[in-house]
C-alpha cells in the first residue's frame, strides 16, 4: 500500500478537504463509488504489486529542505526521521559531481516544475553503515504549496533494484511455467484453475486458456478425483506440501490407464497470505510399467534362486519332484502337477517316451494352494501314483512331443483359467512332464511366466535326471559289491556262522564295506572284515580286488600278517596303472601323491583251528574284535591295529588267542558303532553291552544232534537280529557289515592223531592207523581209498622230507589226511612220461581226493587231502581205474 505525508497535499485542492488525519487513511472497499471531490486513499486489493514495490515519500519545504520523512523512506534510505528532517537531499544523497545539477533542478521544481527520473544516490555514512550505500531510485516529483502559499514539493520515491529484480522474477516465473515438461496448473481457493501451462493442455488437449475455470473432476474420475480434492483443501488449510502423490487416470481419447506424479504445494501473496495451490505432475505410466517388470524380474530371480536353493537336495526322484511343487504354489501358480515317464522310474537305460508322446507317465506330485480344487488338466483326474497317458492330440502330449511349453485350454465352469505344460528337459532328454496352472481371479500365464516356467522345469529335470543316473549308478554298485560277499550263509568247521550286511541309504553312495568266511585245509577257517574308505563304484571296485585277493592269499595258507603283507601291496599299487610293480618304483622317485587315487582300507584277518580252537589275528588298522565267553561279558581283545592297508611300510603283528567252547566272536566295520550322533567310543561301548545280554541265555555246549544244531544257528541269528536292533543302524551314512561266529572246536574222538618213526616200517604201521580209525568212524567206503593215499604221502615225506612224520585224520563235514615232516621243500606235482617208474604219487592223489594242498608249517611242512563222506549220492572213485588211467 502506497503512502504519503500527511502533511502535504495536492496543489488542485487548497480546501483541503482531501487532508488525511495524522496517523490515518480511510479504507474503502474497492467496488464502492467515490465522487470526485473526494479525495480518499483506498487499500490495494489482495496481490497487488504494491506487495512487491515499497514506495516511499517525502517532502521539501520552500527552503530547499527535506520537512517531512515517511516510514518508507527510513526503510528505503535507512535514515530516521529525525535525522532527515532538515537534510538538503542534494547534499545528502547525491554524488558530489552531480550535485550542481541537482541543485538547479530543485530550483526548477521549486518554481513550480514536475520531473520525473532516474537518480542515482548514496546513502550518507551512518552508525550502521560507515561506508554508506549506493543505489538507483525513480523519483516523481510533484510541485505543492505551503499555507502559508510557498511553494514546495513531494516526492514519491521507488527502488529500480527491486523493479529490476520483479522483471527478472516474472521472466523466470513465465519461462518455468510456460517452458517446463512437467504438467503446472495455478488452483484458486476455490480449487478452480487459475492458470495452465503447454504441457497440461498437451496431455489433456486444447489450449491452456481452456483450462481456466476446471475442477479436478475434468481431470480424473471418481472416487480419485474425490480422494485428490480432499487432498487440495487439506493442503491449503494446513500448508503442508505433498511430495510423489500417485494419481491414476485417463486422458482425453485413450483408454489406457496413466499414472502421475503430483506434488502440491500451498503458494503465498507477498505478503504472506495463501493466494491458491501449485500442481506441478509428471507421467510415470512408464516408469510404473518398467518398475512393474523390475519387481517382476527381481521376484522371478528371487523364485529361481530359491528353486536353486530347495530342488535337488535329495536324490531320489519323487522328492525331487515335490521340491519342485513346494517352490512354485503359491508363489508361482496356484496349482501344479508332475508326471515322470514310467520307463525312468522303473530304471530303463533306454530314453524314456515315445516319439508321439503317448508313452506311459505316472504322476508322482500334485500340490495345490485352493483346498478341494482338483486339477483338470484335460480328461478324468489322475491321483498321485497313478499310471496314466495323454491322448495324442492333446496340448500335453504336444508338449511332450515337441518339448515345447503349450497353453492348456480352460474347461466351461472350471476353478482353472490359466494352465501351462511344460515338458522336462533334461540333456536333450524329455523325463517328463510338469503343469501349473492358475485359478480364475489370478492373473493369467504371459510370455514373461512361461519362460519362468520352462527354466523352473529344466532345473527340476535336471536334478531328477541326476539322481536317476545317481540311483543307476548306486545300484550297480550295490549289485556289484553284495555279488561280491558270500552267498547265503557261509559254513565252516567248528563254527556257527551268522552275517549281516546293511547299505547304506539311496541318498549315501555304495560303500566298500566286506566279508568273507573261507575254508582253509586242516578244517581250519579264515575270517575277514574290511572297509575300503571312500565311496562309490570305484570303492566298491577296489573292495571285490582286495577281496578277490585275500580270497587267493589265504588259499596259499599263509600267515595271517603275511596275508595283510601281501594285502598291503596290492591296495598300494591298485591306484597306480603298472600294478605293484609301478607303484614301488613310483615310490622310489620323489612326487606328490595323487590322493584321488590313493586306496586305502581297513581289515582284519583271523584264522580259527576247529582241532585246537585257537584262533590267530592280524589288524591292519580295523576296529578290534569282541569275544563273548559262556557265562562272562563281551571284552574287546587287545589286537594291535597294525597301519591301514595302502599305507606300506610297516609290519602286522599276530596274537593267537584260545576260544572257549561256546565263545562268541564278533567282527564288524565303522557304520555298525559310529555316526554323526555317536561318536565312536559311544558306538563301541553300545555294541559290546548289546552282546553281553543276549549270548548269555545262548547254549554254550556243543550240540550232539542236527535238531539241537539248528538251534543254536537260530540263537546266534536272534543274536544278529538284537545287535541291529539295538544300536543306531538307521542312519544311513555308512554301509554295516557284521560277522559273528560262535566256537564249536572238534570233538577229540573226531581226531586221530599218530607220530611215525623214519623208517619203511613206518609206510605200512600208517596205513594200519587209517583203517582202524576209519572203521571206528563207520567210514568203510573210505577205508582203501585212504590207505592208498595215506601210504602215498608218508613214502614221499621218508623219501624226501626230513625229521618225524606225522599223521592226523580230521572228521567233519569232510575226512581230512594230513602227513607232516620236518622238511620245507613243498612237493611239485608233474606229468610222467609212459617210461618213468615213479612220478605218479602226486597225480594218483590229485586223481582221488576231492582235494589236495601243501603248506608250511613252523616246523616244516604239511601235505594234505580230502576226501567227501559216502553219502549214498555221490559215488566214490575206484582206486583201480584210477590206476590205469595213469597209463
Amino acid at each position: 500500500m502506497s503512502e504519503i505525508p500527511a502533511k502535504a497535499t495536492e496543489s488542485e485542492d487548497p480546501s483541503g478537504g482531501a487532508r488525511a488525519e495524522a496517523a490515518g487513511f480511510v479504507d474503502v472497499p474497492s467496488g464502492d463509488a467515490m465522487s470526485v471531490g473526494d479525495a480518499m486513499w483506498q487499500s490495494s486489493p489482495p496481490g497487488s504489486i504494491y506487495d512487491y514495490i515499497k514506495v516511499a515519500s517525502f517532502s521539501i519545504g520552500p527552503d530547499g529542505l527535506v520537512d517531512q520523512w515517511s516510514l518508507r523512506a527510513e526503510q528505503l534510505f535507512g535514515i530516521p526521521t529525525e535525522h532527515a528532517v532538515g537534510m538538503d537531499p542534494i547534499e545528502a544523497f547525491v554524488d558530489p559531481e552531480l550535485r550542481e545539477r541537482g541543485q538547479r533542478k530543485m530550483a526548477e521544481i521549486l518554481d513550480g516544475r514536475e520531473w520525473t527520473g532516474v537518480v542515482p544516490f548514496r546513502v550518507p555514512p551512518s552508525a550502521d553503515r560507515e561506508l554508506g550505500e549506493e543505489g538507483l531510485a525513480e523519483v516523481y516529483v510533484m510541485p505543492t504549496r505551503t499555507e502559508e502559499g510557498e511553494r514546495a514539493a513531494v516526492c514519491i520515491v521507488v527502488d529500480v533494484r527491486i523493479l529490476r529484480r520483479i522483471e527478472t522474477d516474472l521472466a523466470a516465473s513465465q519461462s518455468i511455467f510456460g517452458q517446463s515438461p512437467f504438467g503446472f496448473l495455478l488452483i484458486d481457493p476455490e480449487l478452480r484453475v487459475r492458470r495452465a501451462n503447454q504441457q497440461i493442455a498437451n496431455t489433456f488437449g486444447g489450449t491452456p486458456d481452456d483450462h481456466r475455470g476446471n475442477g479436478v473432476q475434468d481431470y480424473l474420475q471418481s472416487p480419485e478425483a474425490e480422494r485428490v480434492t480432499a487432498t487440495l483443501r487439506r493442503v491449503l488449510e494446513t500448508g503442508n506440501s505433498i511430495t510423489d502423490m500417485h494419481v491414476t487416470g485417463f486422458v482425453p481419447g485413450s483408454e489406457e490407464r496413466r499414472h502421475w506424479s503430483i506434488n502440491l504445494y500451498r503458494v503465498h501473496s507477498g505478503s504472506g497470505r495463501p493466494i491458491g495451490i501449485a500442481w506441478l505432475g509428471t507421467d510415470v505410466t512408464a516408469r510404473r510399467a518398467a518398475a512393474r517388470e523390475a519387481a517382476s524380474a527381481r521376484r522371478n530371480l528371487a523364485l529361481l534362486n530359491e528353486a536353486g536353493a530347495r530342488i535337488g537336495n535329495s536324490l531320489d526322484l519323487e522328492t525331487t519332484a515335490r521340491e519342485l511343487l513346494d517352490v512354485v504354489v503359491p508363489g508361482f501358480c496356484d496349482l501344479a502337477t508332475v508326471d515322470l515317464y514310467q520307463g525312468l522310474l522303473a530304471g530303463d537305460e533306454t530314453p524314456p517316451g515315445r516319439s508321439d508322446g503317448s508313452a506311459e507317465l505316472r504322476r508322482v506330485a500334485f500340490a495345490s494352494a485352493v483346498s478341494d480344487a482338483p486339477f483338470a488338466g484335460g480328461g478324468a483326474p489322475v491321483t498321485v501314483g497313478a499310471v496314466h497317458h495323454y491322448p495324442f492330440n492333446s496340448p500335453c502330449a504336444d508338449a511332450l512331443r515337441t518339448a515345447r511349453p503349450q497353453y492348456v485350454p480352460a474347461e466351461e465352469g472350471g476353478p482353472v483359467q490359466s494352465t501351462l505344460a511344460v515338458p522336462m528337459v533334461a540333456h536333450d532328454t524329455v523325463v517328463g512332464l510338469a503343469q501349473f496352472a492358475r485359478t480364475k481371479g489370478s492373473e493369467p500365464f504371459g510370455d514373461r511366466d512361461r519362460d519362468l516356467a520352462v527354466e523352473l522345469a529344466a532345473r527340476a529335470a535336471v536334478c531328477i535326471d541326476n539322481a536317476r543316473l545317481y540311483r543307476r549308478e548306486h545300484e550297480r554298485a550295490l549289485i556289484l559289491q553284495r555279488s561280491l560277499l558270500p552267498p547265503g550263509d557261509p559254513e565252516a568247521s567248528g563254527l556257527d556262522i551268522a552275517c549281516r550286511y546293511l547299505p547304506g541309504n539311496a541318498a549315501t553312495e555304495v560303500g566298500g564295506d566286506w566279508f568273507d568266511v573261507i575254508e582253509l585245509p586242516g578244517h581250519r577257517t579264515a575270517l575277514v572284515v574290511g572297509d575300503v574308505m571312500g565311496r562309490g563304484l570305484r570303492a566298491a571296485v577296489a573292495m571285490g580286488e582286495l577281496r578277490t585277493a585275500v580270497r587267493t592269499l589265504a588259499l596259499l595258507d599263509l600267515e595271517p600278517a603275511e596275508v595283510l603283507s601281501a594285502l598291503d601291496e596290492i591296495a598300494r599299487g591298485l591306484g597306480t596303472p603298472g600294478g605293484v610293480q609301478q607303484a614301488t618304483r613310483a615310490a622310489r622317485r620323489p612326487r606328490e601323491a595323487d590322493l584321488s587315487e590313493v586306496y586305502l582300507a581297513t581289515c582284519i584277518y583271523a584264522v580259527y583251528d576247529s582241532v585246537t580252537r585257537r584262533c590267530t589275528f592280524a589288524n591292519a588298522g580295523h576296529l578290534p574284535p569282541v569275544l563273548v565267553e559262556p557265562g562272562e561279558a563281551a571284552l574287546m581283545l587287545d589286537v594291535p591295529p597294525g597301519m591301514p592297508l595302502g599305507v606300506g611300510g610297516e609290519p602286522f603283528e599276530e596274537v593267537e588267542v584260545e576260544l572257549p567252547e561256546g565263545a562268541l566272536l564278533a567282527l564288524y566295520t565303522d557304520g555298525l558303532v559310529e555316526s554323526r550322533d555317536h561318536p565312536l567310543d559311544e558306538g563301541l561301548q553300545a555294541f559290546v553291552g548289546a552282546l553281553t545280554d543276549p549270548v548269555h541265555s545262548s547254549p554254550a555246549g556243543h550240540p550232539s544232534t542236527a535238531a539241537l544244531n539248528a538251534e543254536t544257528h537260530r540263537d546266534l541269528e536272534d543274536v544278529c537280529d538284537h545287535v541291529l536292533s539295538t544300536l543306531d543302524t538307521h542312519h544311513g551314512e555308512d554301509d554295516i557289515a557284521l560277522l559273528m561266529a560262535r566256537v564249536q572246536g572238534l570233538p577229540a574222538d573226531s581226531v586221530g592223531d599218530w607220530t611215525l618213526p623214519r623208517e619203511p616200517r613206518s609206510v605200512g604201521r600208517a596205513r594200519e592207523y587209517a583203517r582202524a580209525q576209519l572203521k571206528s568212524w563207520d567210514l568203510e567206503p573210505l577205508i582203501d581209498t585212504t590207505e592208498l593215499l595215506v601210504s602215498e604221502l608218508v613214502t614221499n615225506a621218508l623219501r624226501y622230507g626230513e625229521g618225524e612224520i606225522r599223521l592226523r585224520l580230521l572228521l567233519d563235514r569232510t575226512l581230512v589226511c594230513e602227513v607232516w615232516d620236518a622238511g620245507l621243500v613243498q612237493p611239485r606235482r608233474r606229468r610222467a612220461r609212459d617210461t618213468d617208474e615213479g612220478g605218479r604219487g602226486l597225480q594218483l592223489v590229485g586223481l582221488l581226493s576231492a582235494a589236495w594242498g601243501s603248506r608250511r608249517t613252523p616246523r616244516g611242512k604239511t601235505v594234505w587231502f580230502e576226501l567227501p563222506l559216502p553219502d549214498g549220492e555221490t559215488g566214490m572213485v575206484d582206486p583201480a581205474e584210477a590206476l590205469l588211467s595213469l597209463f
